[in-house]
């Protein structure tokens, strides 16, 4: 299966010089003396105008291994909650990138709720617009595609635990680079005071806690599953410490203050 290109001319450039270009500038802000090994990473998926310069952040701050986990949210109720694809590749304007057949493989076996599912792929966006990121810092990377579209945390448990067991076993370094957006169209004070309590809960790699401050607060964050399962993923793998690289909202950009949707670009070691 070749899945085409959903998004590429509205949220990023679909002319392959053009989507280079933008890639490079979000990711040579701050280039940092070292870059930092990291088991998973949260970046946003807008519009590039909007969100590229935290994702950028994110992907220039650490080492890019040459198989990535790509856990984002199913945004559309069509597909499975859990929605996988085992083989094939997904285009770009710059090119191909191949999924990683024997890891889906292995995920399928151990997560057994992952379920093959061309459907819930075919229009998501979420998992899409981190592509050209990594096809232009990691160039013959390979990938397994993930959609969460479940808020069911005993699902999202067991399927972390799942991953964790995959990974751990792995003879191969992977990263989880985990898709998700924050409050959405809410003033810029209340995005933001909601956001730093999601930020806080992930900050201590408390996947229980997010779960329960997205419901209890009512914070729209879109990729609470996906933020959810790669917690657990690494909470299991031992992970110690998480960073807030970056933090900001649309109306950065816009000016619009009345109802912005929040970004956050974080690393979990």
């Amino acid at each position: 299966m070749l899945r085409l290109p959903a998004v590429a001319g509205q949220f990023y450039p679909d002319n392959p010089k053009e989507l280079s270009a933008a890639v490079k500038k979000y990711t040579q802000e701050k280039i940092p003396q070292e870059k930092v090994k990291a088991l998973a990473c949260l970046v946003p998926h807008a519009g590039y105008v909007y969100s590229g310069g935290v994702a950028g952040a994110v992907f220039s701050h650490i080492q890019l291994p040459k198989i990535i986990l790509l856990l984002g949210v199913r945004h559309y109720p069509r597909g499975e909650a859990l929605a996988i694809l085992s083989e094939g590749a997904w285009r770009t304007p710059l090119g191909d990138v191949p999924i990683d057949t024997p890891l889906a493989l292995r995920l399928k076996k151990e997560c057994p709720g992952l379920q093959e599912d061309s459907v819930a792929h075919s229009r998501e966006h979420s998992l899409e617009v981190e592509l050209p990121f990594l096809q232009v810092l990691a160039p013959g990377f390979s990938f397994v595609p993930v959609a969460v579209g479940t808020i069911h945390f005993e699902d999202l448990l067991t399927t972390g635990e799942g991953i964790a067991r995959v990974l751990a076993e792995s003879n191969e370094e992977v990263l989880i680079v985990t898709s998700s957006d924050m409050n959405h169209y809410e003033d810029e004070e209340t995005t933001r005071q909601k956001d730093r309590q999601a930020i806080d809960r992930m900050l201590a790699l408390d996947a229980k806690g997010l779960y329960r401050v997205c419901r209890d607060e009512k914070i729209s964050m879109c990729g609470l599953g996906p933020a959810v399962t790669m917690l657990t993923v690494v909470k299991r793998l031992g992970a110690k410490k998480a960073e807030l690289l970056r933090h900001a909202t649309s109306g950065d950009i816009n000016g619009e203050t009345d109802a912005v949707v929040g970004y956050a670009g974080m690393i979990f070691q």
